[in-house]
Order: C-alpha cells, then sequence, then structure tokens
C-alpha cells in the first residue's frame, strides 16, 4: 500500500487531524492528513493528485504546489507494508473542519512545541524535525 500525508503550515503551524476512535490504524493519535493512493494505473501525477483529493475529503481545503519532503516505510495493524510519502502542501482555500468524523475526530492547528506537549511516537518527530527543515529552506529569502 501506497500512502501520502499532506502537510500545510501557516504562520508556524501545522494543520493536524486527531483520528477518530473507530479508525482501524493509529486510532485517537495526531496525524497529517492523507490517505491510499487511489489513482488509476495510467495516472500521472499520482502523489500530487492523492494531496489534494485527501485534504480536500478529510478537512475540506483545497492546495496549490505540492513538495516531495520524505518517504518512510511502516507496517499497518493489519500487517500490510505501507510505504508513505510526506508533502509539503501550499495552502489555497478553505476553512479546515472534521468532513468526515467517521475518520477524523477533529483538526488543530500547532506548533512544533504544542505537537511535541502530546508525546507524539518518535517517528512523528522525526517527520516534524524534517518538515521544519524543509519548510524553512522554501521560505528563505533568496541570498
Amino acid at each position: 500500500m501506497v500512502n501520502v500525508d499532506g502537510v500545510v503550515v501557516q504562520d508556524e503551524e501545522y494543520l493536524l487531524i486527531e483520528r477518530s476512535e473507530d479508525e482501524e490504524h493509529a486510532a485517537g493519535m495526531l496525524a497529517f492528513p492523507g490517505g491510499k493512493v487511489e489513482e488509476r494505473p495510467d495516472s500521472e501525477d499520482v502523489i500530487t493528485e492523492t494531496a489534494r483529493r485527501e485534504l480536500s475529503e478529510e478537512v475540506g481545503i483545497e492546495i496549490d504546489d505540492v513538495e516531495y519532503v520524505l518517504s518512510s516505510t511502516f507496517e499497518a495493524d493489519d500487517g500490510t507494508q505501507c510505504l508513505n510519502i510526506l508533502t509539503l502542501c501550499d495552502y489555497d482555500s478553505g476553512e479546515p473542519y472534521a468532513r468526515e468524523p467517521e475518520e477524523v475526530a477533529d483538526v488543530h492547528w500547532l506548533t512544533v512545541e504544542e505537537i511535541r506537549q502530546r508525546d507524539p511516537p518518535e517517528f512523528f518527530l522525526r517527520y516534524i524535525d524534517k518538515l521544519s527543515r524543509s519548510h524553512q529552506k522554501s521560505h528563505d529569502p533568496v541570498q
């Protein structure tokens, strides 16, 4: 399975979802909006289109540019091997909300410090560190 997470950052706050307690994988945990690649085999720009679809479906926002940040593997609770692709997405429009309550219990804008206070898993902290560096590079003025 291939999963794409769409990360949106505004004013040093990350858009996160709190997964529903009914979710099979990582119930009740903080996560970035995202989901499985479902594009047809002949599709192009699959990562970008998956990020756009998932952010729209889960939190009701639209995005512009999508930038690859990192990929990692994990094993889902049912034993499925997964490739997770993290993308940094430019916000375009919409006010985020829990659009699919069976999947998303709540939506949060949190700073890195607020995320750390929630004691997330170690892999999530590594994601945040890498994303912070990528976000800073993309917003540094040209020298």
